[in-house]
């Protein structure tokens, strides 16, 4: 199995096809004399199905939360979604067996950060919505993008290009935190966050960036199903989906912001 630079899928168990299904943590069950008896639902092979079904229930969450959270005005939950979609997160992407709870939970709290923020920008943005409809085609429009890419092989999955992926999430992390240290000392910091053009050029490699660890999380993706790991991963692959497919519409909000001040 290979790398990948998403967080959510450090844990997952690695092994080989069908045949070595048996060595993943409680895929044996003893049945009478001592025989082995059938697996149980969770620890059958993962489908496509499943990362299908547990992707829409995990996003479904957050679309609704976010939906509600941005009608009804609560703007004041950006901040406590913010706090438990960080501390949640981290949870999640070390938790070596995945919580279907923690990861809705996760949805919920994002979804109070996105609605609360896509709330605000179409309040006091002069675009008003369209703002916020715009950055939702965006992201929809990168992510199915790049699966049409990854499933037509346009770009294939190398070590190599993993290895660039990494690296470019890592240093734009480091980036991102040198800014925000640098903005309590200096008024905008670095400059990668005050709506300048150097702003502008940041934002444009953070969705390109978030674009390609779509790729390296389909291929993840891919390579669980064909080596038969248990279907309750599908909730890790929805979790990590949703962590890349939030970094990128907060990054195509904050683009787009910055164009209509």
């Amino acid at each position: 199995m290979r790398t990948t630079s998403n967080p959510a899928f450090r844990n997952l168990p690695t092994g080989g096809g069908y045949a070595n299904f048996d060595n993943y943590p409680g895929a044996q069950t003893q049945g009478y004399g001592g025989q082995q008896g059938p697996p149980a639902a969770a620890d059958r092979p993962m489908t496509i199905d499943d990362v299908v079904t547990k992707t829409g229930m995990t996003l479904g969450v957050l679309v609704v939360t976010a939906v509600l959270t941005a009608v009804s005005q609560a703007y004041w939950l950006a901040i406590p979604g913010l706090i438990a979609g960080l501390v949640l997160g981290l949870v999640n992407a070390f938790k070596r067996k995945p919580s279907p709870v923690l990861i809705l939970l996760y949805a919920v709290a994002e979804g109070m950060l996105l609605g609360a923020l896509s709330g605000m920008v179409a309040t006091f943005s002069e675009a008003g919505g369209a703002i916020v409809g715009q950055a939702v085609v965006g992201t929809l429009g990168v992510f199915f993008g790049m699966l049409v890419i990854y499933k037509t092989g346009a770009i294939r999955v190398t070590p190599k290009l993993t290895r660039w992926v990494v690296g470019a999430l890592i240093g734009v992390g480091v980036l991102m935190l040198a800014n925000l240290v640098a903005g309590f000392f200096v008024p905008g910091g670095m400059g990668l966050r005050d709506g300048g053009t150097l702003a502008i050029i940041f934002s444009l490699v953070c969705i390109g960036i978030a674009a390609f660890v779509f790729l390296l999380d389909f291929k993840m993706a891919d390579d669980m199903i064909q080596q038969g790991t248990p279907s309750v991963y599908a909730w890790q692959v929805a979790f990590g989906l949703t962590m890349t497919l939030v970094w990128l519409y907060i990054e195509i909000l904050r683009l787009l912001s910055y164009f209509n001040e």
